[in-house]
């Protein structure tokens, strides 16, 4: 009797354990189906099957594929952190390697919109725009799946290199014209505009060949064909924000080319975009720029050693372009694709002997500069109502414009 009553309590444990266990199976299976569904998967898959012939089409992932390739998402395979995710380095099945971002934020109200920015992200075909691969939809944040570009960070190639000289501005200027071209491409030839909005070195990734590849679209917005403006929280980092942007809450294209004037900065002087080492009117590095250049000290802000003889007038060229980028007035600025094009221009100099030791040189690019500079962007937040003083001289000189920024 003690015996089959054992027995019998066994096999209810046994039974109940086994349907508690279907029961909780069952329902991971309608919690990931309510997961996928609301982050846009079945808009997703209709999508897919339309373009099923297409030359690229993007993977749905597991969950399970996933935490397999970055070890149940171990710390140890972490490869860059930022304000919007983490991204993991993972090993798939197939023996592809990827980049995998969990996303920090639950932002339910744009649900309804990840599919379709995941198909748009999908069909960005740029040598110089990391690909997306993939997604896993089945979570309530979902992952991107990019492809792995395994030669870190500009942020971490300009301020980890040492030997600086004239080879290293050549390597530089080639980088800054392929994400300049990237971003004019994400502007202007994309299926629909898009604004990366987070725009920085940190962003900029490299290959083994050095090639430049624009990453982490987690604050990007796509802009609809009849508007030129968004009214938007302001995101981005400290450093690269267009001011403009951060006084009217207005993102444009030419948010994008402010923080790219940074990034110009930043390759032409070997300096941080926000340093407390410096004086307070001097922690970003658009306002220590710009202090150099009325202290007449241009040229003890550029990074020692990056310039010489050869490309003294591109990276002055260089200098008038960044100065450009960062203008007060939005409209003012050129657009990228005017950026890419200059930068390319740049680059040329050094195939025609003609670009040399000229005496009229120093005086020609002050004066480029002195018409670069009159509306250049201020640090927002600066006292005495957020403006630089001491451009009366020169105002009274020169145009605002340069030519349209041309």
């Amino acid at each position: 009797m003690n015996a089959g009553a054992g027995t019998g309590v066994v096999i209810l444990f046994v039974v109940s354990t086994s349907m508690y266990l279907i029961y909780q199976k069952r329902k991971l299976v309608k919690l990931r189906e309510k997961y996928f569904k609301q982050n846009g998967g079945s808009i997703l898959l209709r999508e897919l099957s339309v373009k099923e012939k297409s030359s690229h089409i993007i993977e749905i992932f597991t969950e399970e594929q996933l935490k397999k390739a970055t070890n149940n998402f171990d710390e140890s395979l972490i490869v860059g952190k930022g304000g919007f995710g983490i991204v993991f380095k993972g090993y798939l099945s197939d023996n592809r390697i990827v980049a995998i971002k969990k996303s920090k934020i639950v932002d339910k109200s744009l649900n309804e919109q990840f599919a379709n920015e995941v198909i748009v992200l999908s069909q960005i075909n740029h040598r110089n725009v990391v690909k997306l691969l993939g997604c896993c939809l089945e979570i309530e944040v979902p992952l991107l799946v990019y492809e792995f570009v395994n030669n870190g960070t500009l942020f971490d190639y300009i301020h980890n290199e040492r030997n600086v000289n004239g080879e290293t501005w050549k390597k530089r200027v080639r980088i800054a014209t392929e994400a300049a071209q990237a971003l004019s491409y994400l502007h202007s030839e994309a299926s629909i505009s898009i604004i990366h909005r987070d725009v920085k070195t940190t962003n900029i990734l490299l290959d083994d060949n050095y090639t430049a590849k624009v990453s982490d679209f987690g604050a990007s917005k796509f802009v609809p064909l009849d508007q030129t403006e968004l009214a938007t929280m302001m995101q981005g980092t400290f450093g690269y924000l267009d001011p403009e942007y951060m006084l009217t809450s207005q993102l444009t294209e030419k948010s994008d080319v402010y923080s790219f004037g940074v990034v110009l900065l930043e390759l032409l002087t070997g300096e941080k975009p926000l340093s407390f080492a410096r004086l307070e009117e001097k922690r970003t590095l658009a306002n220590h720029f710009l202090s150099c250049f009325k202290e007449d000290r241009l040229f003890d802000v550029l990074q020692v050693g990056i310039m010489n003889e050869e490309n003294k007038k591109e990276i002055m060229e260089a200098v008038i372009l960044a100065a450009k980028c960062l203008r007060l007035n939005g409209e003012e600025r050129p657009s990228m694709k005017e950026v890419a094009m200059e930068l390319q221009t740049i680059r040329q100099m050094e195939k025609h002997p003609w670009i040399n030791r000229d005496q009229s040189f120093d005086e020609e690019s002050q004066y480029l500069l002195h018409k670069a500079l009159p509306s250049t962007i201020y640090e927002c937040g600066e006292k005495n109502n957020h403006q630089y003083t001491g451009y009366d001289s020169i105002k009274d000189r020169v145009l605002i414009a340069l030519d349209n920024g041309r």
